[in-house]
């Protein structure tokens, strides 16, 4: 069955299809009865806006792009669901696209979402992002454009973000307090901006308190996963058996982690303490439960549409933008992994 049109409900009541436009819009101009009789016939016949014809006069598609590493991890799940309740708050539908760590993949989403006509992208960078002309190309059209979470630094766009570095750093100065001496630290790969600055914030915290730092006891992820925290686990077991505390880029690698000390009897915290990142809901279930870094992810998305909703309205209007930041706070989550208590 084919759409009802403005013209058959015109032609139907008699009248031009502009007074049918204006009583739907209800206009002051159209009399009650001609609106009525227009509204009853819209109902009866189930009629509903061309929205690509309003998109084409309003030059706005009302839907944004919204490209992520993965979906099923829970910190860009949480994300996700901020940048999405927002955006229904706006009258904005989100598409969605999953890059999975790739580059290529993440090139061909930025192009499809501006072949697209979206009305603004959102991005969390992928690992393998060390390329960023495809991001330029977003600036080079004007599109609104806003990175969260992994950013770089070097693009000048809006951005969402939690201070990595001093995040890292209260996180292994958690473990100091704690009476650890010997800490490992299990990093995310050397590209995302994220992953060195936690890096970063780990070596300062060694630093602060005098503690040398040992490249030996800094193991690099690939994929961020869980397997690799069985991995390193057990590396670090076999190699340093006198290590003492664990700070780990995420919590789903570190649950890998305390899964295999739990296999092989190893104790925590008696004998090594772990700290994760991102909070994470598993992080409550594991024994013994992980204390981490609370990241404010849902907030996060809604933070990261909010700066995008400005950037398309003021552009909107014609105005200059002028990109900026916000930076959200983070908390030590004390669990029992770093507490006998």
């Amino acid at each position: 069955m084919r759409d009802i049109t403005l013209k058959q409900i015109a032609e139907t009541l008699g009248i031009s299809i502009t007074t049918v436009s204006k009583a739907l819009k209800n206009y002051p101009d159209v009399s009650p009865k001609t609106r009525k009789a227009v509204l009853d016939l819209a109902q009866s016949l189930s009629y509903t806006p061309n929205s690509f014809a309003v998109n084409l006069r309003t030059k706005e598609s009302r839907t944004i792009g919204l490209i992520i590493p993965e979906v099923v991890h829970h910190f860009f799940s949480n994300v996700i669901n901020g940048i999405i309740d927002e955006a229904e708050k706006n009258g904005y539908l989100v598409i969605i696209l999953q890059s999975n760590e790739s580059l290529e993949l993440e090139k061909k989403q930025v192009e499809l979402l501006m072949n697209k006509r979206v009305d603004g992208i959102i991005m969390s960078l992928s690992n393998e992002s060390n390329d960023d002309e495809h991001i330029k190309e977003i600036l080079r059209k004007e599109v609104p454009f806003v990175m969260f979470d992994k950013i770089s630094k070097l693009i000048p766009c809006s951005k969402v973000i939690i201070n990595d570095q001093k995040a890292a750093f209260n996180a292994v100065d958690h473990l100091i307090q704690k009476g650890c001496r010997k800490i490992a630290h299990i990093r995310g790969p050397v590209n995302p901006q994220n992953a060195i600055d936690r890096f970063l914030g780990y070596k300062k915290a060694l630093e602060k308190n005098n503690i040398p730092f040992d490249s030996k006891l800094v193991y690099t992820c690939k994929n961020v996963t869980f397997e690799e925290g069985l991995e390193f686990a057990k590396q670090i077991a076999t190699d340093h058996p006198d290590v003492d505390g664990i700070f780990v880029i995420t919590d789903l690698v570190a649950v890998g982690v305390l899964a295999h000390f739990n296999e092989v009897g190893i104790k925590v915290p008696e004998q090594v303490k772990v700290i994760g990142f991102s909070n994470w809901f598993m992080s409550q279930v594991i024994t013994p439960k992980l204390s981490t870094v609370d990241q404010p992810s849902f907030e996060m998305g809604v933070q990261s549409f909010k700066l995008l909703l400005e950037e398309i309205s003021t552009k909107k209007e014609l105005l200059p933008f002028q990109p900026r930041t916000i930076e959200l706070e983070t908390d030590i989550i004390e669990r029992e992994s770093t507490s006998k208590n």
